[in-house]
């Protein structure tokens, strides 16, 4: 069996991270969670909230790159510099909006903070795009409710399932 199945990025966005006024601790509790579920973490990024820049960003993992799965963290609440929902739309084929309401639903669970999320699910190519919030608590909570259904997903996406054979 191969020790990874899945080629990941993780793409944290922060003006303050990007500055240096912060650690990032959420791309690396990312890294952690999936690591653990054979995903190899080929590419790591921190950006500050900038609709452009994030773009380009999810446009070279994607069609250069070629990775599997991006995972994005931060830039998901109502603060005016939050765009990161909006810069992974710009940049869809499809929407694949279950994703992030099962982490919403999870999340409400918790708190009724999570009904303030905006966080966004898509696919561009053959890669699948998943926003995360920006704590890693409510990482963790999130890909929990994910994670265990992304293999068959990516399965399909990447036509390495058997029902996608041509």
């Amino acid at each position: 069996m191969e020790k990874y199945r899945w080629k990941a990025a993780v793409v944290t966005l922060s003006d303050k991270g990007a500055a240096g006024e912060r650690e990032d601790l959420s791309g690396p509790a990312i890294c952690e969670m999936i690591t653990e579920s054979r995903y190899e973490v080929v590419k790591t990024v921190l950006l500050p909230d900038e609709f452009e820049e994030i773009k380009k960003c999810l446009c070279k993992l994607c069609d250069e790159e070629k990775v599997d799965i991006i995972f994005t963290t931060g830039g998901t609440g109502l603060a005016p510099r939050d765009c990161t929902p909006e810069a992974t739309l710009a940049v869809a084929d499809r929407n694949v909006p279950g994703i992030a309401e099962a982490m919403r639903l999870a999340s409400l669970r918790i708190t009724p903070r999570a009904m303030l999320s905006r966080a966004a699910s898509v696919v561009r190519g053959r890669t699948l795009i998943i926003n995360l919030p920006g704590s890693p608590k409510a990482v963790r909570e999130n890909l929990e409710a994910v994670l265990p259904t992304l293999d068959h997903g990516l399965a399909i996406l990447t036509e390495r399932d058997g029902e996608c054979a041509r």
